[in-house]
Parts: C-alpha cells; structure tokens; sequence
C-alpha cells in the first residue's frame, strides 16, 4: 500500500547522534549565535531511549574537548565527572603471570595524568542537559532512518524511521509515518559504522583517497567493587593473554565514583581464526592470577559492547559533502593506543559549528564545508592522531610483541622528533577479509561460565536492558542467505555465532533445512555494536536502525 505523505520541518542544523560529537556541535552553534545576538534552530535525532542510552565507553576521559566547550564544568555540582586518574599502570600478561611496564617507558602522549575517570553516558545525558537549556530541541527514540537529497544530489536533511509496522512489511494500526527534518546543513555523528554514514560515504565516495577503515569490538561490564578492593582513580591496562600474539586488542580496568569497576576487553577485528570470540576472551581474561583478585566480594550490575573506530590518521575519510559533515566517530577520530576518542569527539563537534555558523552567517547553505575538512588535520585533532599512526599497522604486521615495541619506539620519535622512520604506513586488509577457512586453523575451546566472575552471552545481555518490538521488520539483513550457508557457514564454521557478543547469531540444527543447518537471528538480543555489519567474510550482513526506541539502555556505562 501506498505510505501516506511525511510531515516535515525546517531547522538551521539537524544533527544525527546525540553523542558527544552531535551535542557538542549542538552546544555550540547555540553559544556562538547568542555571541553574535542571532538566532539559529537546531534539531538533534537520537535512536535511543534516552540521551546516553546507547552511549558506551572504557572510560578515562581526556577533559580538553569539554574545557573548552563548557569552561566551567568542573565548579557544577552536577558535573558528570568526579574522579581524577590517581595511578596509572600498564601490564603484559602471559597466562600464569606478568609484569608491570614502568610508566617511564611510554611517551608522556600515552600519560593519564590531567584525565578523569567516569561514565561517557553520564557525560552525554551532562551536555543534552546544556545544549536544551541552550535551546536545543533533542528528540531521543528517533532513530534517522533516511538521508533526504534534493534534485541536485545536495544532503537537505534526515527522516526518521515509521513506527507501527509489522514483521511482513504492513503497517499496523498504531501505524505513524516519520517525520522530514530538513535543515541547511546535516551533521551525522551516528558513531562507528553509522548505517546513514555507510551510505553517505559510498554515496560520494568520501574514503576514495583514505586507507580503508579498521575497527575493534570493546565488550565491558560494570562491577561493585567491595570496600577493601576498591582504589578510587586507579586506571589499569593490560595487553597478552589471553588472545594470541597474531590476534591485538587489550584489557582495562577503572576505579571510580562510588565504588564502581569499568571493566572491558577490546579485540582488533583483523583476527584470523573464526572460532575466536571476543566475548569469551572478555571472560576469560577476567580469571587470570593478577586479575581475579579485584572481584573477591564483587557484584556485575553492567554490560554492554559496542565496535570502535580503529583506523585512526590515514583512515579519515573526507569529511564533507554538499550539505553537510561527519563528526565523532561517524568521521574515525579515536586515537587507539590512547584508547580515547570522546576528547576528539567533542572538538570535531565544535570545529564543524564553527565552520557552519560561518557558512550561515554569510548566508551560505547547502553547500561544502571546506573550512572544517582542511581545519582539521592542522588541528588538536589532527596533531592526537598523526603522532600516533602507525601504532595499529605494527601491531597487525608484526604481532602484539614485537608491534608493541615497534609502537612505543615510534610514538617516541613522533613525541621527540616529530617524525616517524616509518612514514605513514598501510593497514592491509580490511578486517572482514582477514579471516581464515575454518579447516586451516585450530578451533579455540573455551571454559564453561561459572556464573560468579565468569558469565554466559545472555544473562550479560539482561544486564544491557536491550529491548526490541518483535513485531517489527528485521533490522539485521542478510542480503544472501544461500551465500551465508555456503561460505559463513560451511567455509568459515559460522564465526557470526562466535563475534556476536550478544547471542544475536546462530546455526541451529533443523532436518527440514538446507544442508541440516537452519541460521537464526535473534533480533531482540542487538545490542548495536555493529560488529555482523563489519566481520561478516562476505559483508552479507546489514545492520540498519531498528524502530525507535529499540536497542540497549545503559546506565553509567
């Protein structure tokens, strides 16, 4: 059936992402324009439930991005972040023991001191608080579904996604159709691998001079820490086990606010064994002799896990196009041996504002914001990622062990020298094409969850608060589903059961299917972390917005 006309309004900005990249830019359009006695409207859509209820990170917190966009953060009583980095410590694990690296090894880019430990969610619900006092409309469980053109292929805006319609495609009777938000300019922070920024950038080709993209998957939980055990400002990192040397990622652990432990594993998604899974290397690492200790008389009252942005410097995709910009993690601006990326978030928020508070004033729109895409290399921004760059290539060359010394040397010489021996170098492969057949590696055998420090996929999801419609369309499309048994399955054993850290992907036995196997999606686990969208061998998978409010509701993550 024909769908009826959308209902529409009209904003000077419309921002895609209520993070810290969307309402940093909200925030300061908004400052800008009372400075200059004008007026500006500014719409912000965000799928989730709430402002911060898809909001997810380790998280120590470089304050400079929020010092300069809210000066006097730190005299709030309502400040979002209340605990300072106390002590930073470094360790390489092997699988019984292992040593802390003294801190007079690393660079001082790679120091914690000056950096807050906290909630990136609280931080966000902070700054939504600021940008509608401001006057901000924000309009959270709209997820934006759809990028508006003109007729001459210009961005004029986003809709968002219809509500009530059914698994088969039909609307239901609570059908209500979204809503056209046009603005003069659109900026998308939908946050790593946006299903709207997808599009944009094949769209115009926006990462045709950039290394492709690379990414990890960071899964965490949040603990009570008993009395004894708690170090208020204690930050802790750890490489080794229990991935492989071949397989790159990495542990935290985070004292902070009252008597709580972030906890969280990242893996680098260009491993190459499809039985691994970052999940259970998660629970794993938590049982190691120097680890275990922390979570004597301890409670898990968290989850939640999201994919990040890893390619850094040389995969930055251009920036702009007629009409609008990527900010945050939607334009790849995490500084991975830092493990932060909220800092950055935020400036690329203020610098895109700046550039179209410009543009508007002088009666601009629609056009390419040159400004912010040449800005930003000679930037903060560009000045954290350059000196940085090929961290991550080393580390996917030439192993954890000796890509780390390879790393440090040269952060080293970028710190001290400004330049790098190596140049800038490439990534190889994109992460989904690194996965080996299953007949040419050796299946990895994990423990069984003992439900006290180590846990099972879906009673880690509960504590997510993830929650779907079931009767809505699928919003995890496989496009092939022949393709999927004959190569996801028979070649590579089915890794999308094994990546997934939220039990959304599995091979079922079934006599009535094709090949005996039968794959099931279970939709209502979606946590949103993107990886199906990003590991799947034959980008067969497509992770869209789901209907608004869907997904999960993390608190203090």
């Amino acid at each position: 059936m024909a769908l009826p006309e959308r209902e529409g309004m009209d904003f000077d900005v419309v921002i895609v992402g209520a993070g810290p990249a969307g309402l940093a830019a909200a925030i300061r359009l908004k400052q800008r324009a009372a400075e200059a006695g004008d007026e500006i409207s500014v719409v912000v859509v965000e799928k989730g439930s709430e402002v911060g209820a898809h909001i997810l990170s380790g998280a120590v917190i470089d304050p400079s991005g929020l010092d300069l966009l809210v000066p006097d953060w730190r005299d709030d009583p309502e400040r979002p972040l209340k605990t300072a980095v106390e002590r930073d410590e470094f360790m390489f694990l092997t699988k019984n023991s292992g040593i802390t690296l003294p801190n007079l090894f690393f660079p001082k880019l790679m120091s914690n001191h000056g950096n807050f430990v906290g909630s990136l969610s609280n931080v966000t619900k902070y700054l939504g608080v600021k940008a509608e006092a401001l006057g901000v409309e924000i309009y959270p469980g709209f997820p934006a579904a759809e990028v508006l053109y003109d007729a001459h292929g210009v961005v004029v805006g986003i809709a968002t996604g219809d509500l009530g319609i059914g698994r088969s495609g039909e609307p239901r009777d609570d059908f209500t159709r979204g809503m056209e938000l046009r603005g003069k300019y659109t900026i998308f922070g939908e946050g790593a691998r946006g299903s709207l920024t997808k599009t944009l950038i094949d769209r115009f080709q926006l990462n045709a001079r950039s290394d492709h993209q690379k990414y990890g998957l960071g899964v965490k939980e949040l603990w009570q820490l008993a009395p004894g055990k708690f170090q208020p400002g204690l930050v802790q990192h750890t490489m080794g086990w229990p991935l492989p040397n071949k397989a790159g990622g990495g542990s935290w652990l985070y004292h902070f606010d009252d008597h709580l432990l972030s906890v969280g594993f990242v893996t680098h998604l260009n491993y190459e064994n499809p039985t691994l899974s970052p999940f259970e290397e998660f629970q794993r690492f938590k049982t190691h002799p120097m680890i275990a200790e922390t979570f004597e008389g301890a409670k898990r009252i968290g989850y939640g896990a999201r994919a990040i942005m890893e390619g850094g410097w040389q995969s930055v995709p251009k920036l702009v196009f007629p009409g609008g910009c990527l900010v945050g993690d939607s334009a790849g601006f995490v500084n991975v041996p830092r493990i932060k990326g909220s800092h950055n978030a935020v400036l690329s928020g203020i610098q895109a504002a700046d550039a179209i508070g410009e543009a508007l004033r002088a009666g601009r729109q629609g056009d390419e914001l040159t400004a912010y895409e040449q800005g930003w290399r000679d930037s903060p921004i560009g000045q954290d990622l350059k000196r940085v760059r090929n961290v991550k290539p080393l580390w996917s060359k030439y192993g954890t062990l000796v890509g780390v010394g390879l790393g440090g040397l040269d952060m080293w010489s970028n710190t001290i020298l400004e330049a790098s021996p190596f140049g800038t170098l490439r990534h190889g492969k994109p992460d989904h094409a690194c996965l080996k057949p299953l007949s040419e590696v050796t299946p990895i055998v994990y423990p069984k969850p003992d439900g006290k420090l180590t846990f099972d996929r879906l009673s880690s999801v509960y504590l997510s608060n993830t929650n779907h419609e079931e009767d809505q369309p699928p919003h995890l499309n496989v496009k092939d589903a022949g393709l999927q048994k004959s190569s996801e399955h028979d070649v590579f054993g089915g890794p999308s059961a094994r990546y997934c850290p939220a039990g959304v992907y599995e091979w079922v036995e079934d006599a009535a299917a094709s090949g005996g196997v039968r794959y099931q999606i279970n939709a209502q686990n979606c946590v949103h972390c993107k990886t199906c969208d990003i590991k799947d061998p034959n980008q067969n998978i497509n992770w869209v917005t789901p209907e608004g409010p869907g997904g999960p509701n993390y608190p203090n993550m």
